[in-house]
């Protein structure tokens, strides 16, 4: 863990330097993704049977969220890579050990259902287009949600397959997040193993140990804040290299020397810095929840989605402040700030953070019954 936060660190110059180039590209570059892959940073779930290093989630908040500064795309697609491994904790053995057989593997996939599964056999024949398919041009195997058809009742279930069975469609040309390479993925007539296939709201986890008794949708909706914590950290940072030069028009000051914006700096970092400790309390309280209890409580598992919203949804704003504080520089794309902008208001469009998982944890906390398969 201390290595590879160390490596996070290490990085982050090295990031930041390509980050014109990730976003023309559209996509995470083959080499940096390897360099990735070779450090660790897609094995932070992955557990530990498979080379793994199955890190606690607070943990892996702060190593994505260093990335998240560094440039949001990247931390995104190591975000997406890292919490697609957890299914190996569900995945039969010799399934999981086909695919995380290479240690520098990456994996990445949708959880949406948009496809359907037919049982044919021991086997689904699968169709289906998937978009926001981050990082996958850099993928061994992918996963794509579908709706089981043939073995009782419809189920949402994730199918894995090997990169060749998957069409990849460049369709990512976005506001925000422009380097992740979050095409469409499209599959057409592929039979798979069914056992090849997972529910992470309705399976129970085959290796019995915490994080995998950990929500795999409340992972990945921290991991999302933690990418936006990096990012709204970066855009403050930004905004404070750009503040000592710059002298508005019409002002005989630097920027840095106004009141407004020293009480904004103020306001973003303690706005950052708050939610911040919220997530991180809240992924520390409910791992503590699974290596006690081996489960969470509903209570537990709304907190953690309320943090991880509040987070990205704060964050956003943060990115807005520092945005306006740059005045008309900020609208330029050789500018950070228009990215970190961009990049944010993209995050709190994720359906793990937008306002609907608000309205499910308030349900929970309410105590009305409902499926919460998914919080």
């Amino acid at each position: 863990m201390t290595d590879l936060l160390s490596c996070a660190r290490d990085l982050q110059g090295v990031i930041a330097a390509r980050a014109d180039e990730i976003d023309a590209a559209r996509r995470l570059p083959a080499d940096l993704a390897q360099t990735l892959a070779q450090a660790g940073f897609f094995r932070m779930a992955l557990p530990t049977d498979y080379g793994g290093l199955e890190l606690p989630p607070a943990r892996m908040i702060e190593i994505i969220e260093l990335m998240g500064e560094a440039q949001a795309s990247v931390g995104w697609c190591i975000m997406i890579g890292a919490t697609t491994a957890i299914n190996a904790a569900y995945l039969p053995d010799h399934h999981a050990r086909t695919i995380w057989s290479d240690p520098t593997i990456i994996t990445g996939g949708v959880f949406a259902p948009k496809g359907r599964a037919v049982r044919e056999g021991a086997y689904y024949r699968v169709n289906g287009q998937w978009n926001w398919g981050s990082g996958s041009a850099n993928c061994a195997w992918l996963v794509g949600g579908a709706l089981t058809v043939g073995d009782g009742p419809p189920q949402a279930r994730m199918m894995w397959f090997e990169r060749d069975q998957v069409e990849l469609v460049d369709t990512w040309h976005a506001f925000g997040m422009k380097g992740t390479g979050s095409g469409d993925l499209v599959a057409r007539d592929v039979v798979i193993p069914a056992d090849r296939s997972v529910s992470l709201s309705e399976d129970k986890a085959r290796i019995d140990r915490p994080l995998y008794a950990f929500p795999a949708f409340g992972l990945l909706a921290m991991s999302i804040a933690a990418v936006a914590l990096g990012n709204a950290r970066g855009a403050i940072q930004d905004l404070i290299g750009l503040a000592g030069g710059k002298i508005p028009t019409g002002a005989r000051r630097p920027l840095a020397e106004r009141a407004s914006t020293q009480a904004d700096i103020a306001r973003a970092e303690g706005m950052v810095r708050a939610a911040r400790t919220l997530l991180l309390d809240s992924a520390e309280t409910a791992f503590a929840g699974a290596s006690q209890r081996g489960s969470l409580t509903l209570e537990e598992r709304a907190h953690l989605r309320i943090a991880a919203t509040h987070a990205v949804r704060t964050c956003a704003e943060v990115t807005r402040i520092m945005h306006e504080l740059g005045g008309g520089t900020s609208v330029y794309e050789t500018c950070p700030l228009q990215r970190r902008f961009r990049d944010a208001h993209v995050a709190t469009q994720h359906i793990m953070v937008a306002p609907g998982s608000l309205e499910l944890a308030g349900r929970a906390l309410l105590g009305i019954e409902g499926d919460y398969g998914q919080l």
